[in-house]
């Protein structure tokens, strides 16, 4: 069961950015930095380099039914004859032949491994979608931290200015008497820890930069506030219902162990005789250079043989590598099955823990805004009352210090909540491509690949790699001096 989503186009946007990006004309959005990732993330690209050649795995297994024809070419010397073979050495005899063999019967062994290969093509593909949700949740990790850390640097630059003026405030007051030194000293440790958070909260950004370049492929420009997340399940029983049916490493596992199975009727091949239909012709021509027999006639210096037939190889007994053989494959089919409900722990694990940490951060939001109300509210009444002389500075500093608290406690719950929500999708198996319908052109086709490898007949085709798909992050100030792009 897929649900498909389709969210990221369209509808209202949640106020997560700082008001100056929110006033940009030329914003980055998460659906352009979505498509940047799914075209250059090595990650990615890597992957889907890793299902050709899993696509190739068919192909191999059917050349195992096909016919091969060799051929063969052969120049010798004679350096010497004697006794019953003559007295005089030939000089040279050229020899050319073929050899034509087409497998009839092979046990069930090409068979089974073309269903082993294909069950794989079928993990590799789900593998792909899994990587893909992955890495859409590390970019909309690293889009929403670029925000958060942006909105969190405004915070404390604003909560900077605000001290430095509350410091030359009553650095004022203590010039004409109305505070004392204890104030002034209050007034500027503050200041100074504002100063202190606002260096961290800057080296927070230029991380959560980094990791957008990582992950992304450039540097993130001004960024606009992310789409509203789709409905989710209203329970986590629910949402695991789901990703069991739809999640990609699910599936892959499943995959895997089916092939698992089929290899352990490869193995039983190997107990099983093997017929093939077989045809060789060979020519020998001495080079002009024939015998004579002994009443002195001479012999024809070439000649040719041709022959077809029918090949078998019985097995009798093999030192118990068949029986070796079979154990070792259904051992592995043992253990995939194993993984497998590993997968399904892992997959209920993260489906549960991501509803959790969303329905934590929507809980979260709702009480750090009636904090942040009632934060501003207390600031202003403290500083009212500091005004009239009934509250002290520290009271003042104090609630100041409250307020940008719950300021930065409601951006970061906030992005939590959006990225325990994707993770939630992700679980779902409704965090791929297809899932979010994203607006940057044909998406890739793995069937398609597929059909380029996986029907090959020709020994001498052969794909051309013209270098990475993936971009390199590196700035032209950052490169060594004469090494260029892609060395």
């Amino acid at each position: 069961m897929r649900i498909s989503t389709g969210w990221l186009i369209g509808g209202a946007l949640i106020a997560l950015a700082a008001p100056a990006a929110a006033q940009a004309q030329d914003r980055e959005t998460l659906t352009e930095a979505l498509v940047d990732a799914y075209r250059t993330n090595p990650t990615l690209t890597a992957q889907r380099e890793a299902l050709r050649a899993t696509d190739a795995g068919v192909a191999l297994a059917r050349s195992g039914g096909r016919p091969t024809l060799s051929a063969i070419a052969g120049l010798d010397r004679e350096l010497s004859r004697r006794g019953a073979l003559g007295s005089e050495a030939q000089d040279f005899n050229i020899s050319v032949g073929a050899d034509l063999s087409l497998p009839l019967f092979q046990g069930g062994r090409v068979k089974n491994d073309i269903r082993g290969a294909k069950a794989r093509v079928d993990a590799g593909r789900a593998t792909l979608r899994a990587v893909e949700g992955d890495v859409f949740t590390q970019a909309v990790a690293a889009y929403l931290d670029v925000i958060r850390t942006r909105s969190v640097v405004q915070l404390n630059q604003n909560q900077v200015e605000v001290l430095t003026t509350n410091l030359e405030a009553t650095q004022d007051r203590f010039e004409i008497g109305d505070l004392t030194r204890t104030d002034v000293a209050q007034s500027e440790a503050r200041q100074q820890l504002a100063q202190s958070r606002l260096a961290g909260a800057e080296g927070q950004l230029a991380a959560a930069e980094e990791t957008y370049r990582q992950v992304i492929g450039d540097e993130p420009g001004v960024l606009a506030p992310p789409p509203p997340l789709p409905p989710l399940p209203d329970t986590p029983e629910e949402a695991v219902q789901i990703a069991l049916v739809a999640n990609a490493d699910f599936e892959a596992a499943q995959a895997q162990a089916l092939a698992a199975g089929f290899d352990v009727r490869v193995a039983r091949a190997s107990r099983l005789p093997t017929v093939s239909a077989v045809g060789s012709g060979t020519y020998v021509n001495a080079l002009g250079n024939a015998g004579e027999d002994v009443l002195g006639n001479a012999f024809p210096n070439d000649g040719s043989v041709t022959s077809v037939g029918l090949t078998s190889r019985i097995p009798i007994y093999q030192g118990g590598a068949p029986a070796a053989r079979v154990s070792q494959a259904r051992a592995f089919e043992a253990q995939r099955y194993e993984q497998l409900v590993a997968v399904e722990r892992a997959v209920v694990a993260e489906t549960r823990s991501a509803f959790a940490a969303y329905e934590a951060a929507q809980r979260a939001i709702e009480a750090n805004k009636v904090a942040v109300a009632a934060n501003e509210l207390a600031l202003e009444g403290a500083r009212l009352e500091n005004s009239i002389g009934t509250r002290s500075v520290l009271f003042v500093l104090d609630a100041e210090q409250e307020l940008l608290n719950a300021q930065v406690d409601l951006v970061t719950a906030e992005r939590d909540a959006y990225v325990a929500g994707f993770r939630l999708l992700n679980a779902m198996g409704q965090a791929e491509a297809e899932d979010l319908e994203l607006d940057g052109g044909a998406l890739y086709d793995p069937v398609g690949a597929y059909r380029e490898v996986a029907g090959e007949w020709f020994d001498w085709s052969e794909r051309r790699y013209d270098g990475p798909v993936a971009t390199s992050t590196v700035t032209d100030a950052e490169r060594p001096q004469g090494v260029t792009d892609g060395q």
